[in-house]
């Protein structure tokens, strides 16, 4: 069998996918779709056949052929992409992959400003674009259910990339990266009193009936120095959030951990999981239990997660088969490593006129990091927010060429441009939020993002 002949080749299954990912890391863009789920798949891919990158109105599509540009809707550019990719999908082997060939990327919450008018005040101070996908046409695969590895080329995957990233899979050559290590100490975008005055803002906008709920976070930002590859491993052993994702270009890196996924479409089925309610883990098992009774008994939390749950069930209207929109699960308890979340089970089918990118434009950015409804939120977001979220509350996944899609919500995400680090730790307020409790819970949610970084908690 020569190299061109192949579809399918089985790898060695490794319960860290990460050690394929470090094989093929330092080509071009370089994504890792990690499940860290013992039941789950990773989804591995570089050296994307086309770029689409969109800054503002202007979204950049390079390729082979050169560069154009175009103001054109970016999610309308991506349905062209995918329905003249859709035509070259055969059956390529026994195992079928979950990304068969598509868009792989993150979806930036500011791309939002392409779909809803917004004051634009808070700063652009972080120099991403708004989307950065590629078009890949291969991918390594680690079903941990069943404990395989399998690479996938699609049947237009040129020759030469396929060659190559067979030698780079079957090479022991691997380019160690260099330790990570933060320079300065990280610093929030509010103050305690900072916070407090735009918690109490919204307080009134609630009370005043402009809305029902609004998701404040705040931004911790620092230098580091090294590979962000590195943190991205070490922090993924500790957390195994089953949302994860690492992303990088020439100048910028993604790392996510987040535990929520925003929209999963597969064979028609649309599924969104949100997440609202959140406790801290306990010290001991009897206060652990303590914590989650408490939650789980927690009638705001329930009432911040059912405001969410209808609010998706509306955006999820937009491209949904009338009548088939259900929620089979409300307010289950997940534990994870840091917190306990309640997370909500909403379903449906896509209409037969709809497309994935149609599904994804209507419900984005996800409900739960906006508050309800939705537009009032995030306007009021960018009256109070000092910085744009870039990255962080938009989704980070996949859109295959066989129509399906698998999103997370970028939450618990860290955003590396050049020196420069980020991340965020948000909550939803509602009429009876105490500013304290929500205060705190941004650093429940992150700090053992900020431990990863810098070796220690940073104080509420």
């Amino acid at each position: 069998m020569t190299k061109r002949d192949i579809s399918t080749l089985e790898l060695p299954y490794h319960a860290d996918s990460g050690h394929w990912f470090e094989k093929v890391r330092h080509l071009p863009c370089p994504v890792f779709l990690n499940s860290a789920d013992l039941k789950g798949v990773d989804i591995i891919s570089a050296a994307p056949v086309v770029k689409v990158t969109t800054r503002g109105e202007i979204t950049r599509i390079t390729d082979a052929a050169g560069s154009r540009e175009s103001a054109e809707d970016p999610f309308q550019i991506l349905k062209e992409i995918l329905r003249d990719g859709a035509d070259t999908i055969v059956p390529i082997g026994p195992r079928k992959p979950k990304f068969e060939g598509g868009v792989l990327g993150y979806f930036g919450y500011d791309l939002g400003r392409r779909i809803e008018r917004l004051p634009g005040t808070p700063a652009a101070d972080i120099s991403l674009p708004d989307m950065a996908v590629g078009i890949y046409l291969w991918s390594v695969e680690t079903d941990h259910s069943q404990k395989t590895t399998t690479l996938f080329i699609a049947p237009n995957c040129p020759d030469q990339l396929a060659s190559q990233i067979i030698d780079r899979l079957e090479s022991e050559d691997q380019k160690p990266g260099r330790s990570f290590s933060l320079e300065s100490s990280l610093v929030s975008n509010f103050s305690r009193e900072t916070y407090r005055e735009a918690f109490g803002r919204i307080k009134r906008y609630i009370d005043s009936g402009d809305c029902y709920q609004v998701n404040l976070a705040q931004r911790f930002s620092g230098k580091f120095r090294g590979d962000s590859w590195n943190l991205f491993a070490r922090v993924s052993k500790e957390i195994q959030a089953p949302f994860s994702a690492f992303l990088s270009s020439e100048d910028w890196s993604v790392l996510s951990f987040s535990p929520e996924r925003f929209l999963s479409l597969d064979n028609r089925r649309v599924m969104a999981q949100p997440i609202k309610g959140t406790r801290p883990r306990g010290a001991d098992a009897s206060e652990d239990e303590r914590l989650a009774r408490e939650l789980l008994a927690s009638d705001k939390d329930r009432a911040e997660n059912l405001m969410i749950v209808d609010l998706l069930r509306n955006d999820l209207g937009r491209s949904c088969v009338p009548g088939s929109i259900q929620t089979p699960a409300l307010f289950r308890l997940e534990r994870f490593k840091n917190v306990h979340h309640l997370v909500s089970d909403i379903t449906g089918y896509l209409d037969d006129a709809k497309t994935s990118t149609d599904l994804l434009r209507g419900c984005f950015p996800g409900g739960s990091i906006t508050g309800a409804p939705k537009i009032r939120a995030m306007q009021i977001i960018d009256e109070l927010e000092p910085q744009r979220r870039s990255v962080y509350c938009g989704c980070i996944g996949y859109l295959g060429f066989n129509g399906t899609m698998d999103m997370n919500i970028a939450i618990r995400t860290l955003v590396c441009d050049a020196d420069q680090i980020h991340c965020w730790g948000g909550g939803g307020i509602v009429a009876d939020s105490d500013w304290q409790q929500e205060y705190e819970e941004t650093f429940h949610k992150i700090n053992i993002l900020l431990r990863a970084m810098q070796g220690s908690t940073v104080p509420a």
